[in-house]
């Protein structure tokens, strides 16, 4: 309980301290968390109630008494529904329909690609802003396989903020059923089971409802997943390629080597799959590494400049508190269930000190901080009870920005 106590007293400082500094030291409208004060209601919230009592109610029951497989496919149902929910809490448009097709985002720049080819040889050059031609914010921050995915979407009929969104939470999603997949093999299905409730009511579902940075999460989990299951080949491919949907995914190597350590051979043929992916964007024009550093120096052409690391380097781990919930905070930290949960911290602190993730992380860091919840606190209905408040209340008090 004194962690508890200690994560709510975080979150309260970098409310308090946030509300206190000069909105220019900060850039954003409710620190920690990049969002807006705005109470209220939508479409989405009764669904949301009903998903997260039903949870609570029988999800702990159910979880111990269905097949595996049921399980599993009780466990995907139940976050999309989430996940859903909580974005028609902002109304179909402003919440899920429109999230992706602001300025900003990925879907702006769709209809300008006529060559596909020509874009990946061209892309790096467009990274950086205050020219003619750059990248929309989204696009220039990440490497092209994000972009990537939404062009294939247009190209396949699915054109729209509305399926872009629908692919992105069936997605996220996905990390419902590859985390207690990877508890499972990891640990043991006892524990896998008492995961089930928590990670159908993840409170980051807030964000996963809808930012790429979901679908970011559900790929990298499902790339573990397939190393925890011995499909280290097939899992390193999806990784390597989830390197190139995110920079910062370049961490999950972290959990990546708990699951297959110490296992060498796994470790080699996983990393000859990442390479294979990394090869084939070399051979079409892009390399990662000049990407990379073209956005560090595009990053700091925005506001991560006036951003105060002083604040943020601690304040970022509160907003972390907001995604992963209090639940994990009142388990006990031991067991080989800590290891998966370690290699995740290792990599919040890695992004966190590096000043690359000032602000916006409660998204930014949903491939992470998923993995914190396989630290489950005892069978009792207070504590999905507890993560379910949570995304309802940032939810329903706050319009998120992403």
């Amino acid at each position: 309980m004194l962690r508890v106590l200690a994560a709510a007293a975080l979150v309260a400082a970098a409310v308090v301290v946030g509300a206190l500094l000069p909105y220019d030291r900060v850039h954003a409208p409710a620190p920690p968390l990049f969002a807006h004060w705005l109470p209220h209601v939508g479409i989405g919230t009764p669904l949301a109630v009903l998903v997260a009592l039903s949870v609570v109610v029988w999800g702990p029951g159910l979880a111990g008494r269905l097949s595996w497989r049921a399980a599993l496919g009780a466990v995907y149902a139940t976050a999309v529904a989430w996940t859903f929910s909580l974005a028609l809490v902002d109304g179909w448009e402003r919440g899920f329909a429109g999230r992706l097709t602001t300025e900003h985002e990925y879907l702006h720049e769709v209809p300008g690609v006529t060559d596909v080819g020509a874009m990946l040889r061209e892309f790096s050059s467009r990274i950086l802003d205050h020219q003619p031609d750059s990248w929309t914010t989204h696009v220039s921050a990440h490497p092209p396989g994000a972009f990537l995915v939404f062009i294939g979407l247009d190209r396949v009929g699915l054109s729209g903020g509305a399926w872009a969104s629908a692919f992105v939470v069936l997605v996220g999603a996905l990390t419902a059923v590859a985390v207690p997949v990877t508890v499972r093999a990891h640990v043991s299905e006892d524990h896998a089971r008492a995961v089930l409730p928590f990670v159908a009511l993840f409170p980051g579902a807030v964000w996963m409802g809808v930012s790429a940075d979901g679908l970011f999460a559900g790929v990298a989990a499902c790339g573990i997943a397939l190393l925890a299951t011995r499909r280290a080949l097939a899992g390193g491919v999806v990784l390597g390629f989830a390197v190139f949907l995110s920079y910062g995914l370049v961490l999950i190597g972290v959990p990546a080597l708990v699951v297959l350590w110490p296992d060498w051979r796994r470790i080699g043929v996983a990393v000859l799959g990442a390479s294979a992916v990394v090869a084939v964007f070399a051979a079409l024009g892009f390399w990662w590494l000049d990407g990379y550093h073209l956005v560090v120096e595009r990053y700091y052409q925005g506001i991560a400049t006036p951003r105060a690391y002083g604040y943020w380097v601690w304040a970022d781990l509160a907003a972390a508190v907001f995604a992963c919930g209090f639940a994990p905070f009142a388990a006990r930290w031991r067991g080989p269930a800590v290891t998966l949960a370690a290699a995740a911290a290792v990599a919040i602190l890695a992004a966190d000190l590096s000043g690359l993730s000032k602000a916006e992380v409660e998204r930014i860091w949903l491939p992470f901080t998923v993995w914190l919840v396989v630290l489950v606190p005892d069978r009792r209905r207070m504590w999905p009870a507890a993560q379910a408040v949570t995304a309802l209340a940032v939810n329903h008090l706050l319009l998120t920005n992403w």
